[in-house]
């Protein structure tokens, strides 16, 4: 009996292993095909509840993973990237998108998981191509749950005549609490409600336990898995452990609805109903939820729970927003923009290379509007002479120092994980390449800064026609450097060209103004402690200019 026991554990965890490394295989490789379309997708699917819900739904179906959909939600929200309201439709979508993986082990398709592990495995080692290689990667995970569910399945099968079992699974026919706790403790554990409930279906398919002692478990599933999304909430801001806590709430809310409705025999009822509905409606499709196997019994009870869950709470998604709200308090505006703060750079989205390199660009942009900011609070500080003007330019200048370290950093870390397309490749180049030069124009800035200091403390003064001139300059930089900022936005090509061409320009500016300096110097219109500084200020200018070329370059060989 030891023996078998031992047989048993063996075949079960090690097929769980098999099945959580599919779905992980599986869910990596689809989101590498997708790309930084996921997080697009999100992002502009959002504007109401219900296109959350539709947008939550695909994204899952396309990733086969809820928890990487939710922590993704969590992420792009504490990077204040998705509303709170927005993101709890997303996460409503996410529990219908993950029940396709239910279905799927609802289909008999184990007598294709080595083939389908031998096709992948061809795919992935023997194509150059990335993207060959992971849709070979997807196949691999494909294969393997499937395999894994066999594997589980031989070992589950002592179950059947353990008497410790039996009474466990009569205690929860007696007690439905006590599976709804099983399911929420072991799908905690595991991190992953697709593969709790796969385990659940196939001790259904083993004839372990029956229909009525699976479903307080399949509720508990449902609540288990949100421990994912609250785990990536900690440490994050209020609006993403907002959103972390929407997910308990609805499942929560979803099993205190149905539990009693289950206990009196009425959500039975209603999705077998609606089961023998589908296959009324839909030609060619004969059968009732009579002639189902138990795996997709239980996979229907699961899609038809989630669904209905999302009907009856989407009209709430206001209400629901306020409780949270009043559950998790904020101390401070969320509307505040604080600048020192990193707003992009979400650290859960580190495993997905093409999100977070999509959210490391969105930080780049942020720090050249910054680095933009420096360059005016120095220009105003030197026609002005306000002191606080000054200030604040040395301040942004940190800001623009840190945010440089910053994204380096996570752009190393993101690209780490896993090999990048060439895409992905070229935009990691991109990315650190200017971060680079806008720190640069940050330093060019804080130069005009300590040149205009030291005009300050040596009282040195400029003639009405210099100042005029570097005006001039002044604002030709500044345009050739939004220019290059727009560019880097929209990746418009022809903008760059125009920075490419506008850099002429500044650089006979600077010709032209040096010897118009030289020859007010001479003609003693200028003072001659003016001329170092004049000069100092010009070649700081022109070298902006000439870092904006470097990113309108940049464009150009991507």
């Amino acid at each position: 009996m030891e023996t078998s026991w031992t047989t048993m554990l063996f075949s079960f965890f090690g097929g769980l292993g098999l099945f959580l490394f599919g779905i992980k295989s599986m869910s990596e490789g689809l989101q590498s095909v997708a790309g930084d379309k996921l997080r697009v997708i999100i992002e502009k699917g959002t504007r109401t509840p219900l296109r959350g819900v539709l947008t939550g739904t695909l994204v899952t179906a396309l990733i086969q993973s809820s928890s990487g959909t939710t922590v993704l939600t969590v992420g792009l929200v504490n990077a204040g990237l998705l509303p709170l309201r927005q993101a709890i439709g997303v996460i409503m979508g996410a529990n219908i998108g993950t029940t396709i993986t239910a279905y799927l082990i609802g289909f008999k398709l184990s007598d294709y998981a080595l083939p389908a592990i031998a096709l992948g495995v061809f795919l992935v080692f023997f194509f150059k191509n990335k993207r060959v290689n992971y849709l070979g990667q997807v196949i691999f995970g494909f294969g393997l749950l499937f395999y894994g569910m066999d594997v589980m399945g031989d070992g589950m099968k002592p179950l059947r005549t353990s008497p410790f079992f039996l009474d466990l699974m009569a205690g929860v026919e007696n007690n439905v609490i006590l599976g709804v706790i099983i399911g929420t403790i072991f799908t905690a554990v595991v991190q992953s409600s697709s593969a709790t409930i796969g385990v659940l279906q196939e001790l259904a398919y083993q004839g372990v336990i029956t229909y009525n002692q699976a479903v307080p478990i399949l509720f508990g599933d449902n609540i288990g898995t949100t421990i994912t999304a609250l785990l990536a909430g900690l440490g994050a801001t209020v609006a993403a452990r907002r959103a972390a806590t929407t997910h308990l709430m609805f499942n929560l809310i979803g099993t205190i609805i149905f539990l009693p409705l289950f206990l009196i025999d009425i959500f039975p009822t209603m999705v077998s109903f609606f089961t023998d509905l589908i296959y009324f409606l839909l030609p060619g499709l004969e059968g009732s939820w009579e002639t189902l196997n138990i795996r997709m019994q239980i996979a229907q009870t699961h899609g038809v729970f989630n669904i209905t869950n999302t009907l009856i709470q989407l009209p709430f998604v206001s209400t629901l927003a306020y409780i949270v709200s009043k559950i998790i308090p904020s101390d401070e505006p969320e509307t505040m923009e604080i600048l020192t703060r990193i707003k992009y750079l979400e650290p859960r989205l580190l495993g997905n290379a093409p999100v977070a390199l999509g959210n490391a660009t969105k930080e780049t942009l942020r720090m050249g509007d910054i680095a933009r900011e420096t360059l005016d609070l120095a220009s105003e500080y030197f026609f002005t002479r306000k002191v606080d003007r000054g200030q604040k330019a040395r301040q942004f200048e940190d800001i623009v120092d840190q945010l440089e370290r910053e994204i380096t950093s996570y752009v190393i870390k993101a690209s780490a994980t896993r090999a990048l397309t060439e895409d992905l490749s070229r935009r990691r180049y991109l990315i650190l390449q200017v971060i680079g030069d806008l720190e640069r124009v940050g330093d060019h800035s804080n130069n005009i800064v300590d040149a205009t200091d030291t005009a300050i403390e040596n009282r040195v003064t400029f003639s009405q026609e210099a100042i005029e001139d570097l005006g001039e300059m002044i604002k030709q930089v500044k345009e050739i450097f939004d220019f290059s900022l727009q560019a880097l936005k929209t990746g418009d090509t022809e903008l760059a060209k125009k920075v490419l061409a506008q850099d002429d320009i500044i650089d006979q500016m600077e010709i032209d103004l040096r010897k118009a300096h030289v020859d007010r110097l001479h003609e003693g219109v200028c003072h001659g402690n003016a001329g170092a500084i004049y000069l100092d200020i010009l070649s700081n200018l022109e070298r902006i200019g000439d870092h904006s070329v470097n990113i309108a370059t940049y464009i150009l060989e991507d």
